[in-house]
């Protein structure tokens, strides 16, 4: 579904992105992980539009994006969760629901309302609470719901859990388990290992900008030497 090729990607005259390739198959979860800085968030943006590459290919469902605008790119059916959240603070629960909702993949069964409340419970009491009046955790909920009603093919998570409470963490891995279930192709960055171990196929490890691994999860977990080089703290 998703073919990122050899790209590299600058800001300035920095460069960040040293020739990165990785895939993204139907119905499956891949993770990107790393130490903090290590250009995993720039692949993202790469990937979405939003910082442009300077050379290599992105490709979705056989489509070269790397050329589109962001808005084009997530029209396609790219649906991404971004670091921070970012959602709207004046708008309510229900607004930031609804407010870029599109089946424009022609799903044949597009999520409502209801759907997606049913797979964040807490968030059905929230619905006339502005954004700002939310937790933490809360807007995490609510950042990967404004995702899911966009109906993507394909849904990135850029720190899915990062600073949030176990609880709230374990929701959303409940989830996302659950997306998988139903087929969603997933890129996810995250630092809790266990929990990605559990729910991903695949892994590619950052370092300076390069992928250094790729892998499955049992070859993961049984290499110590590998997770304490380029994931140890």
């Amino acid at each position: 579904m998703l073919e990122v090729d050899q790209i590299e990607t600058v800001y300035g005259k920095s460069q960040v992105l040293f020739g990165v390739s990785m895939t993204v198959r139907e119905g499956e979860v891949v993770t990107l992980l790393g130490r903090n800085g290590m250009g995993k968030s720039t692949t993202v943006r790469s990937i979405m539009g939003l910082t442009p590459i300077r050379r290599g290919r992105i490709v979705f469902d056989g489509r070269a994006i790397d050329r589109l605008p962001a808005y084009a790119i997530a029209r396609l059916g790219i649906g991404l969760v971004p670091e921070g959240r970012q959602i709207f603070p004046n708008l309510t629960v229900r607004e930031n629901m609804v407010a870029t909702a599109a089946n424009r993949q022609n799903a044949k069964s597009p999520y409502t309302l209801d759907d997606v409340l049913s797979i964040f419970p807490r968030l059905a009491d929230r619905l006339n609470h502005y954004g700002n009046q939310l937790s933490g955790g809360e807007q995490q909920m609510l950042a990967v719901v404004r995702a899911l009603m966009t109906n993507p093919r394909l849904l990135i998570l850029d720190e899915a859990t990062e600073g949030l409470a176990p609880l709230v963490r374990k929701e959303i891995w409940q989830a996302l388990a659950m997306l998988k279930a139903n087929g969603h192709a997933i890129l996810v960055i995250d630092k809790n290992l266990d929990a990605l171990m559990k729910l991903a196929e695949r892994h590619c490890i950052m370092e300076n900008g390069r992928v250094v691994w790729r892998g499955n999860s049992v070859e993961l977990a049984g290499d110590d030497a590998l997770r304490a080089r380029y994931l140890g703290v």
